[in-house]
Parts: C-alpha cells; structure tokens; sequence
C-alpha cells in the first residue's frame, strides 16, 4: 500500500494561506472585541449618569464633588458619595478597555472623570468663590451638558484623578489628550494624535454619544469650548 504524503511546496502552499486567513480575521476579532468593549463601557457611563441624578434627587439638585474641592477627604468624592446610588460602583468605574483599570481599581481611581466645567466651582486669584454649575437647577439644557469622558491614558491610576480641566482644552489638543482619551475604542495601537478611533462621551440627561477622535480635534481645533454646558439659549452650537 502506498503512502502519500505532503510535499515540502505543498506544506509551505498550506501554511502560507493559514497566514493570510489569520492576517484577515485578527482585525476583524480584534474590532467585534472592541465594541464588546465600547458597549460595556457605555452601559458603564449610563448608570454613572443615572446615578448622578439619584443623587441629586436626594441633595435639593447638587451633585457630588471631585477631589479638586474635597481635596485629601477623597472618601467625600463623587466615586465614594454615588456607592448608596450604585451598588456596583467598583465595577461600574472601570472601562473595560482602559489598560491600566486593574491599577485604578486597586488605587480606588476611575476610568471616567466628571466634566470641570460642571463640576468644579470657579475660584478667583484671591480665593473668591466665582460660582458654581454643580446643580441640576443650573443647568437647563441636559441632552446637550457633557458630564463624564474616558479617562487619559497619561493620567495615573490616583484617586485624585478623578475631573477634567476642560475650560483648558480650547484651541488645545494636547491638554485634551492630557485629560481624556480621544481614541479610546480603536484596532491596533494610537496613532500621535490619538484620532485613530472613538471614546463616549456621557450627558447629564443619561445618553451617551460616540464621538470619533478626529472629529473631536477638528472641534478643538476650531475653537470649540467642548464640554462648556449651555446655560442660555444663544450658547447651544447648532
């Protein structure tokens, strides 16, 4: 009975098309994984909100404080003040595609910071309070008043990062990729810009957009004071 057997071109032929089908289908995992990712991250940012609003039910419409005003009393701080509105708030402040989540979880840090804008009052030079947008009441245009971002990569995994510094951000970028990450959902690595993909971006009234990373820059880099909340009706951007 006579054998046969692959020969040495026919095995070379075999593994080559293995190559190129991996080479298709890692993409194409990798890019179902990440919005597996993106989608648990909004579901995330969604019950922040609606925690956020729980809480002001109950504190005549203010809404929590960042470790800016609460300073080493962190245990005051919106991820410690939301735990009797959110039961599961370990779980629930970690992106699932933040590399360093485990590093924040340990630290009692968060993959998502609350929007300065609203949430961290105005202080003058000689310490005056300018005053503060940190109530719902103040706040009349809900589905368009940004509250929450994905956190930056460059920001550590402290407790203390935990708001944004966005009346920075206009006309630069490169604040914005200090506070946030632009692309936080994308196949393969950043690009220098981070433009190369996605990040959610949550709302006081509880949605969640997906802005993509280089729409967010040309905003930016137009003069967009993004994140700014509208508070009379000439400061909606049409």
């Amino acid at each position: 009975m006579k054998l046969s057997a692959f020969t040495l071109i026919e095995l070379l032929v075999v593994i080559a098309i293995i190559a190129i089908l991996a080479a298709i289908l890692m993409p194409v995992i990798g890019g179902v994984q990440m919005r597996g990712k993106q989608a648990a991250s909004m579901s995330n940012m969604r019950q922040i909100g609606l925690a956020l609003l729980a809480y002001s039910n109950e504190n005549d419409g203010n809404l929590p404080e960042t470790s800016h005003t609460t300073g080493v009393k962190f245990e005051k701080a919106w991820i410690y003040a939301l735990k009797p509105f959110l039961g599961n708030i370990d779980k629930v402040r970690i992106c699932p595609a933040d590399p360093i989540g485990e590093q924040r979880l340990k630290a009692n840090g968060t993959s998502y910071l609350l929007n300065s804008y609203v949430f961290v009052p105005k202080i003058g030079p000689f310490g005056q309070n300018l005053g503060s947008l940190n109530n719902v009441r103040k706040l009349p245009y809900p589905a368009r008043t940004l509250i929450a971002f994905n956190v930056s990569d460059e920001q550590g995994a402290s407790v203390m990062n935990d708001h944004t510094h966005s009346e920075q951000w206009v006309r630069n970028w490169r604040r914005v990729r200090a506070d946030i990450e632009p692309n936080r959902f994308r196949s393969g690595s950043s690009n220098a810009e981070h433009t190369n993909g996605t990040a959610n971006y949550l709302y006081l009234d509880g949605h969640v957009e997906d802005i993509a990373g280089q729409e967010l820059k040309r905003r930016i880099d137009a003069g967009e004071a993004f994140g700014k909340p509208p508070i009379e009706p000439e400061d909606l951007i049409k």
